[in-house]
């Protein structure tokens, strides 16, 4: 069952965040945010927005402001996924953007696996100063509009390798506490 592709792209993802400077086309970023819009969403609603960055001065600037995206230049390009709290599922004081906005973050990932290039998934939200630091670089002035995430996109080097998470300990039977075995 795991020699299944779709299993087999699971469990080959990995953070990559070694990268060789060869950025990805526009065809596929385009195909890596497609693949984010595939993703479920609450009701419906398609929370979110995407800003594709190749521009390698605004790479640059991502680089020097966010302390845990040091390798988005590199990369030569990055996705951000902005969740709308205005289209999410029961107006602007809920948080199922959030939700939302991870499945498509999470599909977009996978994408790339499939693809042969490399992601990885750093956040902006919910730390204020890396939420203002994406705001500023790219022009988010909208409220509404909070940067979830900045995921570097790239070609990877191949030092990054997938790590086995499995651990059945966490996974119980019926009822929390009985074991799975």
């Amino acid at each position: 069952m795991q020699d299944h592709p779709t299993l087999k792209t699971i469990f080959s993802r990995k953070s990559v965040r070694r990268y060789s400077g060869t950025a990805p086309t526009r065809e596929q970023l385009t195909l890596l945010v497609k693949a984010g819009m595939a993703a479920p969403t609450a009701v419906n609603k398609q929370p979110w927005e995407f800003i594709i960055v190749t521009d390698p001065a605004k790479l640059e600037l991502l680089t020097q402001r966010l302390p845990h995206a040091k390798m988005t230049a590199k990369a030569g390009s990055a996705i951000i996924v902005l969740g709308d709290k205005l289209r999410q599922h029961k107006g602007p004081d809920a948080d199922f953007w959030i939700t939302d906005c991870s499945a498509a973050i999470q599909n977009i990932l996978l994408a790339a696996e499939a693809m042969g290039l490399g992601a990885v998934w750093t956040a902006a939200y919910p730390d204020p100063e890396r939420v203002t630091a994406v705001r500023e670089v790219l022009g988010v002035t909208a409220e509404h509009l909070i940067p979830l995430a900045v995921i570097p996109v790239g070609h990877p080097t191949g030092e990054d390798q997938p790590k086995d998470k499995w651990d059945p300990s966490r996974v119980f039977l019926n009822e929390y506490g009985k074991k799975l075995e």
